[in-house]
């Protein structure tokens, strides 16, 4: 099957020959003036060198850094028993899932002057690619994905956590695992420890559904598990994919000027996502039962890194599991792609608990990212520098918005503590200082910095306008944007140079101007996101945002796995109110193979649902069974088939369902983000996918691309 993210990683090629054939003209304006010229051997025609001031922040920058803390390195290295030889691995679709051999740029020079230093470092460190050994009975394999799969061993076999992202190089690390430790034992017990897709996505490259549903392989979730994977991934689900074009930088190759990887690794692999439901779910705070043999201790830390997540013990090994809530990171309080805003003081707390009653005795503590750290000194040490990492974002955040710092002065007043900034573990390469501590104040305050001019402001194209003809108009403005660009001054550039292309979305100039400033400001970032986010706004400005089909990669296996309820509430977002002005109706919903019942009313322009009722008398009711409404979910087949066959059955105007989908609407996968960049015609691009996501059914489920981290 063509996978959306098959899609996405073919992209860069793509977009950059699209670029590369397009024309590009420079006017003579002030703003040409001191123009610099594009760079040798970048990946875009128009694409810069580092300026004087972003060396000399970088430089700055590398000063400060605890380069002679070396631990990482060693840590990172040992326990090797075989490197992964083959630098790509194919999915079952044709294409490459994953592919190392772009990172290997990294490895082939001490320093770039276009990378921060410290983010140099971390995706150095993340370019470990192969079998590892833990202690005697552990093992992990290492950068096939996103994050580490690992192995555990059990009476009867291996019990794995975390099955990476897709099948495919989940296949691939179970081959390299079996060729040298796995003695051909099989997989005996399955642990997801948190709901986001780089941990359980590519389960089907190891067990068969069968076998778990007979009871063979339990599949072991914290509680909640199904619910929360699939919702996070539905309601803001097209926007959430398309701010991950900023955050995780689909449209950059990976070189010096572009994407130098993910902080949590090096990327996400591009093959099929699965998904098995667990057999079991730890319920409780703390909870322990023998997996396999081995016995285990669960810590369920909700709203923590994810919605639901835990952690484990193994006392029999002295062997702390982490999951995501500790790596080798200042993790996300508030993520770039989008997601509510996390709770760094539970976070702080959870670690404090896993320290006082996990920490004390453990040897080694391994994670679904990064590397293992061994002995108990070292881990109380990450484990408490972690605690007060999330917890100092928490308080002192607070403790600056109670004395009247905003959400917009947060990110240039707050600092991580010094002797927390000297622990390479509590850099910023996933979350960052900047965006977390909005998030803190988002999470408690809200967008709003009490300032009545910001609460109900004009929209940025309604008021750019003003004060583009107040600064003297556009001229005036790039000219002086030109001056604050090569003073080095590109965030105050930034506010004026916004503010001309907002009001003027086709002037050229000005999105070059935009394009340029925002390149320098991406090479100063330590944080891969910041990075991402400046070079995807450069790309998408200079380039325009490259058209074609998107591939549908809803994986069947999540489809299956949303609620009915959360369909139905998907339907209400997917509606147009405007469409449904006037129309009012009920509808019974049944669905007589799961016992479930909903009733459905639109009323007010707005569609609701709510289970376990019924209305006495409908204007229709729908009977299908729960498996077959699956197939109009996946869009495998339409409702108005399966009522025209039978499989559906409709008692009162059946017209109203045709009615009803005249509201449904398709999200376009790629709206526009910076003005005067609306996607091209897809003739351009020639990259047009199979299993094409447009015109979808009005009654398909659409969650879009899984969302890791």
């Amino acid at each position: 099957m063509t996978t959306r993210r098959h899609f996405m990683m073919s992209v860069p090629a793509a977009a950059a020959a699209f670029a590369l054939a397009d024309s590009f003209v420079l006017d003579a304006s002030p703003a040409r003036a001191q123009q610099i010229d594009p760079l040798q051997g970048h990946f875009h025609p128009k694409g810069k060198a580092p300026s004087k001031f972003t060396l000399e922040v970088l430089e700055k920058a590398k000063a400060t850094l605890p380069f002679a803390d070396k631990r990482d390195f060693e840590e990172q290295k040992k326990g090797l028993i075989a490197p992964m030889k083959d630098l790509k691995i194919m999915a079952d679709a044709g294409h490459v899932a994953w592919d190392m051999e772009r990172f290997q740029f990294l490895d082939e020079q001490e320093e770039f002057d276009s990378i921060h230093a410290s983010l140099l470092r971390q995706s150095k460190l993340n370019n470990n690619y192969g079998l590892y050994e833990v202690i005697p009975g552990i093992y992990q394999v290492r950068g096939f994905d996103l994050s580490d799969i690992s192995f555990v061993r059990g009476k009867t076999g291996w019990i794995v956590f975390d099955p990476l992202v897709t099948a495919e190089v989940v296949r691939a690390a179970w081959k390299l695992f079996q060729e040298h430790v796995g003695e051909g034992l099989p997989v005996s017990a399955l642990i997801y420890s948190h709901t986001h897709g780089d941990h359980w996505g590519g389960v089907r490259g190891l067990v068969d559904e069968a076998d778990v549903r007979s009871g063979k392989i339990p599949v072991i979730a914290p509680v909640d598990f199904m619910d929360f994977t699939v919702s996070e991934n539905v309601y803001a689900g097209n926007a959430m994919n398309r701010r991950l074009f900023y955050q995780y930088g689909l449209l950059l190759p990976a070189s010096p000027h572009g994407y130098v990887g993910q902080g949590l690794g090096q990327a996400v692999s591009a093959g099929a996502v699965g998904l098995v439901a667990p057999t079991r779910y730890v319920e409780k705070a703390i909870e322990e039962f023998e997996v396999d043999g081995v016995k285990m201790v669960f810590q369920n830390t909700p709203n923590t890194e994810a919605p639901r997540e835990m952690n484990t013990y193994i006392p029999g090994m002295k062997a702390l599991w982490m999951a995501e809530n500790v790596i080798a990171s200042l993790h996300n309080i508030y993520t770039l792609r989008g997601a509510p805003v996390r709770d760094p003081l539970r976070w702080s707390k959870y670690i404090g608990e896993a320290l006082y009653r996990f920490g004390l005795d453990a040897e080694v503590m391994f994670a679904s990212h990064h590397w293992p750290r061994w002995g108990n000194e070292r881990i109380q040490e990450v484990l408490r520098g972690q605690r007060d990492l999330y917890a100092n974002m928490n308080n002192q955040v607070l403790h600056l918005a109670n004395q009247g710092v905003t959400i917009n002065q947060i990110h240039n007043v707050y600092e991580v503590p010094k002797g927390l900034q000297e622990k390479w573990f509590c850099r910023g390469y996933h979350g960052s200082p900047q965006h977390n501590s909005r998030g803190v104040i988002q999470r408690y305050l809200g967008f709003w910095d009490c300032n009545p001019t910001t609460l109900i402001p004009l929209s940025p194209g309604e008021s750019a306008p003003l004060y583009v003809e107040m600064m003297g108009g556009a001229a005036k403005i790039l000219a002086r944007g030109r001056e604050l660009h090569d003073e080095g001054k590109y965030l105050l550039a930034t506010e004026i140079v916004n503010k001309l292309i907002q009001a003027e979305p086709d002037n050229e100039a000005a999105k070059d101007l935009l394009a340029d400033i925002f390149e320098q400001i991406g090479y100063q970032q330590e944080n891969p996101g910041l990075r991402n986010s400046f070079l995807a706004g450069a790309y998408e400005l200079r380039t325009g945002i490259p058209q074609g089909e998107t591939a549908n990669s809803s994986s069947p296996d999540v489809i299956r796995a949303m609620s009915t309820e959360l369909f139905l509430n998907f339907l209400g977002i997917r509606m147009d109110s405007r469409k449904a002005e006037g129309m009012r109706f009920t509808i019974n919903l049944i669905t007589p193979d799961n016992g479930e019942k909903f009733l459905i009313e639109l009323e007010n322009a707005t569609l609701t649902n709510i289970a376990g009722f019924q209305a006495d008398n409908p204007d229709l009711t729908l009977t299908i069974n729960r498996s077959d409404l699956e197939q109009t979910m996946m869009g495998a087949k339409t409702l108005e088939a399966q009522i025209a066959n039978g499989t559906a059955k409709v008692e009162g105007d059946a017209g109203l369902l045709t009615r009803l989908a005249s509201t449904m609407v398709d999200f376009d996968p790629r709206f526009e983000i910076m003005p005067g960049t609306k996607a091209r015609e897809p003739e351009a691009t020639g990259y047009v996918e199979s299993g094409i996501l447009g015109n979808t059914d009005p009654y398909e489920a659409i969650p879009r691309q899984t969302i890791a981290e």
